[in-house]
């Protein structure tokens, strides 16, 4: 992990939390995946060799509780939803290099292996906890089958997370008031030994680990206020029958806690993909065990798991420590947080059901604030920022400008580019990588979005409308200059809307591929030999 400014030499991976293999994806999932594709995709723009990798989290309670509650088993009812995730991710052009999931082979033998070198390092412990248990069903309730009060803010809270509240992880036998989520029955604490995660003897390596960590500012800083409050040892196995077992060999009553093995398919994902690519397309273990630049894209009621516990596990078991994390806001509703389980949403297939198009909803999730900041979902606002802004500035530049080329020249004017429009792509460039090592996928779009602007100006100052039949040379020279911007915005703008920016390279006459482009060559003259007639846009 290097912190020279991205691009590096390094090979890096793009990550996105994983989504629990239990219910329909809303867009406020869709918001961390956009972010996470979005930042994936500049970053090979800038040339750097990356692997987005991601994958469905089957295991928890969660995935337990709802499969029990529809009389299924929980492997059958988590691949079902898995393999509607990996349809769904490409239909809003979110493309992931490898999306595997937690129960396959390579992840339960990636855990095991690294859970292993924790116990032999002499960081996992037993000791006696207190486990809410239901004494009418004769059943222990870990995380999500027991709810009640959070103990730190008072709000109404899961068996092992505040999500209404203060957001913190709670650990068992901490939650108040508990009650089974399955019957309904007031549950007691009755004390069971576990194993755990001696967390608290990495606290000054996490301390330095925070001062170097990059991305948004909810992620740099919410884990220090944890870190002063004192660290407490995690408590990483579960009475479950579901998930993968602790592999000590004592316990074989017991399997890992869900966020033990979540985060280390970041790691066996990208293993997938080099397996698949080969080693000399990509290398998992120079990424994770080397001089990769790993960027978690998460959103922010997982700080604590990717901040905390996570660069914890690495450090152990000697791998790369994250470069960055960079958790997204909240997308609410009236006010209120999206929510799978709490069924308050805009949900991923009703968008399309209406027959919108994945580009639109892209732009908005990508540019409507700052990642870290949370957005209120508006219908209303979702159609101003697409009308004025998606259609109103790059729409109409390219439209305006690809017309008139089209037109007057039957394609590309045979002319070179003004100094004007070559510095102020250089500029675009210029913000588009400072978008990339900010961690902001906003000024990654808007890095595009002005140079339409600019485009728009550009073009209405010279009115080439008048120029062709008065000075046709300096006719030609401005459509010139404006068919150079839009090359340059199919280069700039495909981290947003892919689908659109391949259209427009093809319109363009470009060979190869859009996504394979780089910003070097958004400078690039289009080609001269193939002077297509342009489709408009």
């Amino acid at each position: 992990m290097s912190h020279e400014s991205l691009p590096t030499d390094g090979p890096a991976v793009v990550t996105c939390g994983l989504p629990y293999a239990n219910g329909d994806l809303h867009i406020g999932h869709l918001r961390t995946y956009v972010g996470g594709d979005v930042y994936a995709r500049a970053l090979q723009r800038l040339g750097q060799d990356t692997a987005f990798v991601s994958g469905s989290d089957m295991h928890g309670t969660p995935v337990a509780v709802n499969a029990e509650q529809e009389g299924v088993g929980p492997e059958e009812f988590a691949l079902e939803w898995h393999d509607q995730y990996a349809e769904t991710f490409p239909k809003f052009n979110i493309e992931f290099d490898n999306y595997g999931h937690t129960h396959d082979k390579a992840n339960t033998d990636q855990t095991q292996a690294v859970m292993e070198t924790l116990i032999d390092e002499g960081y996992v412990y037993e000791k006696e906890v207190m486990i809410a248990y239901d004494p009418v069903d004769d059943q222990y309730l870990p995380d999500r089958y027991v709810q009640g009060t959070c103990p730190y803010c008072g709000a109404d809270a899961r068996g092992d997370e505040c999500d209404e509240g203060c957001q913190r992880h709670l650990e068992p036998g901490e939650i108040e008031d508990p009650v089974s989520t399955i019957s309904g029955n007031p549950a007691e604490y009755r004390s069971r030994q576990h194993k755990f995660f001696e967390v608290s003897e990495l606290a000054e390596y996490l301390s330095g680990f925070l001062d170097r960590l990059e991305g948004t500012s909810n992620a740099q800083n919410q884990p220090r206020e944890w870190l002063e409050a004192g660290l407490q040892d995690w408590c990483i196995t579960r009475d479950m029958d579901w998930g993968i077992d602790y592999p000590g060999g004592d316990r074989d009553d017991l399997v890992l806690y869900v966020w033990v093995d979540a985060p280390i398919e970041y790691v066996a994902s990208t293993r997938q993909y080099t397996d698949r690519v080969g080693r000399d397309s990509f290398d998992w273990e120079q990424a994770w065990q080397d001089d990769g630049e790993i960027i978690h894209v998460i959103g922010r009621d997982i700080i604590q798991h990717h901040t905390i516990f996570w660069p914890a596990m690495l450090r152990v078991a000697d791998y790369v420590e994250p470069r960055a994390v960079m958790a997204s806001g909240f997308v609410t509703l009236g006010g209120k947080g999206f929510s799978t389980s709490r069924n308050r949403a805009v949900w991923a297939d009703e968008y399309l059901d209406e027959g919108f198009h994945p580009g639109p909803l892209r732009y908005y999730l990508a540019t409507n604030g700052a990642f870290q900041g949370d957005v209120d979902f508006s219908w209303d606002r979702f159609r101003e920022r697409v009308n004025n802004e998606l259609v109103g500035i790059v729409g109409n530049f390219l439209y305006r400008s690809l017309l008139f080329a089209h037109r007057n020249f039957e394609g590309t004017p045979e002319a070179a580019v003004s100094e004007e429009v070559t510095d102020r792509i250089k500029t675009a460039i210029d913000e588009f990588e400072d978008g990339v090592n900010g961690y902001s996928v906003r000024d990654v779009g808007e890095a595009a979005v002005s140079l339409a602007g600019f485009g728009n100006e550009y073009i209405q100052r010279n009115e080439p409308w008048n120029l062709v039949d008065e000075d046709p040379d300096q006719a030609a020279r401005v459509i010139r200059d404006c068919v150079q911007i839009a090359k340059a915005l199919a280069v700039l703008f495909e981290p947003i809307t892919p689908e659109k920016a391949a259209q427009l390279w093809d319109q363009l006459a470009e060979s190869g591929s859009v996504h394979d482009a780089t910003v070097g060559e958004a400078l690039e003259a289009p080609p001269w030999s193939v002077r297509r007639a342009f489709r408009t846009v």
